[in-house]
């Protein structure tokens, strides 16, 4: 055993937490095994792309909102109690969209029970990260974090999207709805039951908390880059919640079946995953500004129009199809640097900061099948796409203007400033 823990200190994993991300693995897989294919089958089963992008839309409001809260309650309640809350408004939500929404395409009902099922995953996930900062050494704190992004984003958009490519085949649309009530269960009996990891924070802590999480909204009035920062992080994933609503339908236009969708789906992530280690180095290397710009603003926009055009020109080509993904993948992780960039704009209140970056990407799940919704009849999927990679352009112009103070440059050797307050 004490081999054992030797190796998962190495890695970063804290040995008292690893049946806890196992379990965050397998809840986010079943979790997000619907994301690739619902909307398309919803299409085909009569329903308009308007109405499956108002159902995004309102799933990505309360997982804003969920997200929001989270650590408020974990820290009031403990993390395991939080979590076993998300889990049992997730099973409360997918049995009403399932067994009452989808027999009959009730779309009132479909559209309360899939937004109430948003509330879930954050507060079951996004409640361990806090257990995960509370019980880590701080001398390996972010390799451990790295560790809860890499299984969560690997559950969510990797496995989910692999594993429902094989369950709609073998098991059909609804029971593999069904069955990710299975993998969430097995995920939670690792988090909650085997995971044997303690949690303590102070009386003052818990006290405080509604105060610090009203500093989450007004630092963007104290600290206005950190706002910038916060638009940039919604416009980071925009896109990748905007795609599932209308680019399956786009592709099976031009041949693709759903497998092959979900194969270029899963690889995408597949690729982000390995890009987000490595524009880490890259930020530390380059500057986190020029990474987020270049690779993350400028190269989403431009491998955002590749994704759309290729199957065009290319007569449904499967393979550059999939070069074009994998590229906008690995580019999607060019803001990975956005998470050190935008606490170091502050000396105190870097929770705060942090807050609004979790409120970013709860907004962006909300964002993305918004744009679809309101944009789709308008302009139709080349419009959307073309917006959604303007907003891409956008926050590099944006992230052009988030420039550290001079003192945190000093604090940092290997970046050099050109000027005062801006990052090389």
């Amino acid at each position: 055993m004490r081999s054992e823990n030797a190796s998962t200190n190495k890695w970063g994993i804290p040995p008292s937490f690893q049946f806890g991300y196992l379990g965050i693995l397998l809840f986010m897989m079943g979790d997000g095994m619907e994301q690739g294919w619902l909307s398309p089958y919803l299409i085909e089963r009569g329903m308009r792309i308007q109405q499956t992008a108002t159902l995004f839309t309102a799933y990505g409001v309360t997982i804003a909102i969920a997200s929001w809260f989270s650590g408020v309650l974990a820290e009031s309640f403990t993390p395991r109690k939080t979590m076993l809350l998300g889990l049992l408004i997730y099973l409360a939500g997918t049995i009403g969209f399932i067994g009452i929404g989808m027999r009959t395409l009730d779309f009132p009902a479909m559209l309360i029970t899939y937004a109430l099922r948003g509330f879930g995953y954050p507060l079951f996930a996004y409640s361990f990260l806090v257990w995960l900062s509370y019980g880590t050494p701080s001398a390996m704190l972010g390799r451990a974090v790295g560790w809860f992004w890499f299984v969560f984003t690997g559950g969510l958009n990797v496995l989910g999207a692999f594993y429902s490519s094989w369950a709609i085949r073998a098991l059909g649309h609804i029971n593999a709805l069904w069955s990710a009530v299975f993998w969430v269960l097995l995920g939670a009996l690792f988090a909650l039951v085997l995971n044997r990891a303690s949690f303590t924070v102070n009386s003052e802590a818990r006290q405080n908390k509604w105060k610090e999480l009203m500093k989450g909204l007004t630092i963007v009035r104290t600290a206005p880059k950190v706002a910038l920062g916060g638009i940039v992080r919604v416009i980071n994933t925009t896109a990748q919640f905007a795609f599932p609503v209308f680019l399956p339908t786009y592709m099976a236009a031009h041949g693709f079946t759903t497998t092959q969708w979900l194969y270029i789906w899963g690889t995408i992530f597949t690729s982000n995953i390995a890009f987000n280690l490595i524009f880490g180095f890259v930020g530390d290397r380059l500057g986190w500004r020029q990474t987020i710009m270049w690779f993350g603003g400028v190269g989403c926009g431009l491998t955002t129009l590749l994704l759309y055009y290729i199957p065009a020109y290319t007569e449904g080509s499967y393979w550059l199809t999939m070069i074009a993904g994998i590229a906008w993948g690995a580019c999607l992780a060019g803001y990975v640097p956005l998470s050190a960039l935008v606490p170091s704009l502050v000396q105190k209140d870097k929770g705060a900061a942090m807050a609004i970056l979790n409120l970013g990407a709860g907004l962006a799940v909300f964002a993305g099948p918004a744009i679809v919704a309101i944009f789709i009849g308008l302009a139709g999927a080349e419009g959307v796409v073309w917006i959604l990679a303007g907003l891409y352009f956008v926050s590099a112009v944006l992230t052009r203007f988030i420039t550290l103070p001079k003192a945190a440059i000093e604090q940092e050797p290997v970046y050099k400033a050109s000027e005062p307050g801006v990052l090389s």
